[in-house]
């Protein structure tokens, strides 16, 4: 409690510092969505900086997420030159406004390199906050970034866009139903991050890790996670020293670690917040990611976030767990007691079912990423089919629903467990489903495509806008309605016949199902290149330019950036496999056989009669597997070299997928041949075992 928020400049900050008058204005904005007064912005602006001051800050940053995935910040100082040296200061218009260049960062070509200049906005709506690095601390303002023609060149803005969109349109539907009391409707979101621990060491000499964040090289351990025996068991003493220290920076900087666990495979873990909205939960997962990586190496270690580091065993993804809350208190969510009853949450539920079917192409996009196609279709992971799994409760509900009346709701129970001592459990009304890619959980919806690395800013720009859309067209067909009760019916029986398709309750990873859902016609993005596509069909760009979250120009830069990131990636794991290959692998493989070979002479040497089949069988697939790799590197070569050539971006990244990375599959299996036989003395790269088991 003493050090929960100490960092961060939130309400109960302001209260404090604030003249009555101008906390309550800002308070309104940040509540009630509403304009902000640039009249305040000098006060606040005073306020902040002596606060920040008072804790020991000597620079601030207007912090940011550009489209690189990460976030971004330019630090200045609060030294203003005075005829007697100088004072801290810090104004309004620096608070309101800053000025990074914008010439460097992913455009999408809504920018020529020339056009440098770019503008970062305050968001007031999310809370500023005190980063400690090393000995420095400095004042980070949570901004939205624009370029100087005005177009969003950041994860923040269109977000902040997506949440008045829903907004919006919930509140209609709130309406409908008598609520007159609700102002605002906000998106909540507690998304669950995992990802890997390695020590540092091993880490440094892996150049494919350093590179690329993930092994391109690397045969499996005898062991892998077969055993079952990681997943929620006992945490090992480094690692929990590195937890304190993360919930410690964490919890300074209001951020509500809740959850901590080991995860399925060796090395793997998982840390959980309690549920913001979606704008803070946003900012608060760079800062989740960032720390986790910060603190890994004052402990002597590296936190890999890419969603598959290591081939063989569970990747890592981030569960997006949303919800809509009402500025009243309400969970549209939730459905109570008895759900059939409840028309309200009916309605929200059925507008969200409608929106994940008619736009799972989007959904599917959302969690497009090189890193991610590692893992979707996996054990751990949803196929790259969108279903949604609504539970026994619910789905006897949709039931109901399609044939014109709601009667019942399943009630939960109680577990006996059979032990005297032991209490009896409240057994919920449905059980999980961990394989569907959109699951009901209870009051939420819990999206688990999407990949460790990502900002949550993306998928949830989608969540929020296509659900909208699904609102709006409820709130269009019921708005004047002459007996809203049968009309309401109506349009509910109808929306269950038509996208009851999309709802499947069953193991998301067997190929029966993915024969089912092609029979339902529900849509089977394998890769990323296609999945990317569905940013920028005219249904799309419709639905994102009518919620005005993009525009089209901005909509065509975002599916650029992103074709340009999955190629770019590829590109830099083929030149990191080449440069493994040729200047470790072959080397220390032909140094071996050398050995092999010269051993072979030497028992040879001492009696013709002395049996040396085995050397010489060792000595031929070593010879084998060395010539394959040679000749994989220069195909790899050739291949990267066409695909480099290539300029219609579609194309191109066609040809990563489908000529690039081909080889760079085969080329890793001639590398994992060669680590099975090689001696240890002479393999030149830390091993599996030793990077996932020695922590």
């Amino acid at each position: 409690m003493e050090i929960f928020g100490q960092n961060v400049f939130n309400q109960d900050v302001m209260r404090e510092r604030l003249p009555k008058a101008v906390y309550k204005n800002l308070k309104k904005t940040i509540d009630e969505g509403l304009p902000l007064d640039p009249s305040i912005a000098d006060v606040v602006a005073t306020a902040m900086k002596e606060w920040a001051v008072e804790r020991g800050a000597t620079h601030f940053t207007h912090w940011f997420q550009p489209m690189t995935g990460v976030t971004a910040e330019k630090q200045d100082s609060f030294i203003t030159p005075t005829d007697n040296g100088i004072v801290m200061d810090f104004s309004g218009k620096e608070l309101v406004k800053g000025e990074p260049d914008a010439s460097s960062f992913p455009s999408g070509g809504l920018r020529a390199t020339f056009e440098a200049r770019g503008y970062t906005a305050w968001d007031c709506t999310s809370p500023a906050f005190l980063k400690e690095e090393a000995d420095a601390i400095t004042l980070c303002i949570p901004t939205a970034f624009c370029s100087y023609t005005g177009e969003a060149l950041d994860k923040k803005t269109p977000l902040l866009r997506s949440m008045e969109a829903l907004s919006t349109q919930a509140l209609r539907i709130l309406r409908l139903f008598g609520n007159q009391t609700a102002t605002r409707v906000t998106s909540t979101v507690g998304p669950e991050q995992e990802y890997f621990l390695v020590d540092k060491s091993y880490f440094l000499d892996r150049l494919d890790l350093v590179m690329a964040g993930r092994t391109l090289f690397g045969a499996m351990p005898p062991k892998g996670q077969e055993m079952e025996d990681h997943y929620f068991g006992s945490i090992k003493e480094r690692v929990v020293s590195y937890m304190k220290e993360v919930n410690t920076e964490l919890w300074k900087l209001g951020v509500t670690a809740k959850t901590q666990h080991n995860e399925v495979a060796p090395g793997q873990f998982e840390v959980a917040p309690i549920f913001e909205t979606t704008n803070i939960a946003t900012d608060h997962n760079q800062l989740v990611m960032d720390v986790l990586k910060r603190v890994a190496i004052r402990h002597d270690m590296i936190c890999l976030m890419h969603e598959k580091p290591f081939a063989g065993v569970n990747g890592s993804g981030k569960h997006n767990n949303w919800s809509m809350s009402s500025s009243d208190g309400q969970n549209l969510l939730d459905p109570g007691k008895t759900p059939h009853e409840n028309a309200q949450f009916l309605t929200f539920l059925m507008a969200t079912i409608k929106a994940v079917d008619e736009y799972a192409g989007l959904l599917r996009s959302s969690c497009a990423s090189a890193g991610n196609d590692h893992r979707l279709g996996a054990n751990e992971a949803p196929p790259a089919i969108i279903s949604m799994f609504l539970g026994e409760q619910l789905a006897e509900i949709l039931e109901q629903i399609e044939k014109g009346a709601t009667k019942s709701s399943k009630s939960g129970s109680e577990i006996k467990i059979g032990v005297t001592t032991l209490p009896a459990l409240p057994k919920d009304t449905t059980d999980r489903n961990r394989t569907s890619p959109f699951a009901f959980t209870g009051n939420r919806f819990e999206f688990r495509m999407l990949g460790s690395t990502f900002s949550i800013s993306g998928p949830n720009i989608v969540i929020n806008t296509i659900i909208a859309e699904a609102l709006k067209q409820f709130a269009d067909t019921l708005e004047g309605s002459k007996d809203f009760t049968a009309d309401l019916e109506k349009l509910l029986q109808e929306t269950a016949k038509k996208h009851k398709r999309v709802v499947f309750n069953g193991n998301n990873y067997s190929d029966e199902w993915v024969e089912e859902a092609k029979k339902r016609g529900l849509l089977n993005i394998p890769n990323t290149p296609e999945a990317l596509k569905e940013l920028v069909t005219k249904e799309a760009v419709d639905l994102f330019v009518a919620h005005k979250v993009f525009t089209e120009k901005e909509l065509h830069s975002r599916y650029e950036i992103m074709v340009e990131q999955y190629v770019k990636t590829l590109n830099i794991e083929a030149l990191t496999m080449i440069d493994m290959a040729k200047h470790s692998i072959m080397p220390a493989a032909t140094s071996f056989a050398t050995e092999v070979a010269q051993s072979i002479s030497a028992v040879a040497a001492v009696s013709s009669k002395i049996d040396v089949s085995a050397q010489t069988e060792l000595l031929e697939e070593l010879s084998n597997n060395l010539s394959s790799m040679n000749k994989n590197v220069k195909a790899l070569e050739k291949v990267l070299e066409d695909a480099l050539n290539i300029t219609d971006i579609d194309t191109q990244a066609a040809a990563f997928r489908e000529n690039v990375f081909a080889k760079m599959l085969e080329l890793r299996a001639d590398g994992d041949a060669l680590e099975k036989i090689i001696s240890a003395d002479y393999w030149p790269l830390p091993t599996y075992a030793e990077m996932l088991f020695n922590l």
